[in-house]
């Protein structure tokens, strides 16, 4: 099948909040939650959109650069493109019932590591969801990454027994989800960490911590000072809050302050190839993209989360060329127009 066609056959199995635009923009979808939009005017998901689109690639084909590399090593771990398929929760209620958490998951982190990348994995109020994550992950080996929402601390306990014995080589906890109601309305009540309570979490896990939902270089020391091997910039997608800046416009900032110190990964309207160039070459170590890798389920499961692997792969590979870069390490910002 072909990217065109996946889309188009996800838009069948699509409830009717995400139309499976061709160019995932948020413009569509905006203000519509439940559903794949963002919060309030839904101005933050089309920002990151938008934003991407304005950084402009320098070519230049002057070079001895005749083959690209996407090859990517993290955590002691070999990937064939630096890109990763991002925490998605409560499919059934935002994209259509037909999958639930569960299924979906085992389809998108065994389709992921066949075509030679690795998932984030989303949580949820059920705690079978974790159950199914960490199970899938197992399953493919480790290979995946289970994301843990920023409950109370009990909460958190349990769901690290389940993490640890699914030997993820990495876990990640999205503290941008801390304004999500359910997280409100505990007892006791889940949200906001502070640079305490987040060493505490991170003491409870045999392996890489990774904090999503970093904005500011503040916020960047803070994860560091907790002791996280990795940060991701995002702004959960708009989800969370509006008239926020984008991804692009802090990242740079971000990875002049802790860039050496630990692992960047930056998300939020990033679809091709060629923007996940902009993204490595403003200081990002990797990126993460999630509702077009739920089209790609939607669509045509594992073969569809593969035509989107080999698009991004083939996109990648051709502005690296056209742009000098013969492995990801040559990527660098004098690449970008302006920049």
């Amino acid at each position: 099948m072909t990217y065109k066609e996946v889309l188009e056959n996800a838009r069948n199995n699509m409830g009717t909040l995400c139309k499976s635009c061709i160019t995932c923009d948020g413009r569509a979808c905006r203000n519509t939650i439940p559903g794949p939009g963002a919060k309030g005017a839904g101005d933050a998901a089309i920002r990151n959109y938008d934003m991407w689109q304005k950084i402009r690639l320098n070519m230049d084909t002057l070079t001895d650069v005749k083959k690209a590399d996407t090859a990517f090593e993290i955590f002691g771990h070999s990937f064939a493109l630096p890109v990763f398929a991002g925490p998605v929760g409560a499919v059934a209620m935002h994209y259509g019932d037909k999958y639930n958490d569960k299924v979906y998951n085992d389809i998108l982190v065994r389709a992921c590591k066949d075509a030679g990348i690795a998932a984030f994995t989303g949580d949820g109020t059920d705690p079978l969801v974790m159950q199914g994550a960490t199970d899938a992950i197992k399953n493919a080996g480790g290979i995946g990454i289970p994301t843990i929402k920023p409950w109370n601390i009990d909460t958190i306990k349990e769901k690290a027994v389940l993490v640890n014995e699914s030997n993820a080589f990495a876990v990640a906890m999205d503290v941008d989800a801390a304004g999500l109601p359910f997280l409100k309305n505990m007892n006791p009540p889940a949200g906001a960490k502070s640079v305490d309570e987040l060493k505490e979490i991170i003491s409870l896990f045999d392996k890489p911590f990774i904090v999503k939902g970093i904005m500011t270089v503040k916020a960047a020391r803070k994860a560091q000072d907790a002791g996280a091997s990795a940060i991701v910039v995002s702004n959960h997608g708009g989800r969370v809050l509006g008239e926020t800046p984008s991804t692009a416009e802090v990242l740079a900032d971000i990875k002049n302050e802790v860039g050496n110190k630990m692992k960047i990964f930056v998300d939020g309207g990033i679809r091709t190839g060629a923007d996940c160039f902009k993204a490595l070459a403003l200081g990002a170590d990797a990126v993460i993209i999630a509702r077009p890798f739920v089209n790609m389920v939607y669509g045509a499961e594992d073969e569809g989360v593969k035509v989107y692997v080999d698009k991004l792969t083939g996109e990648l590979s051709d502005t690296m060329l056209m742009c000098g870069a013969s492995k990801l390490s040559d990527i660098n910002r004098d690449m970008l127009f302006n920049y």
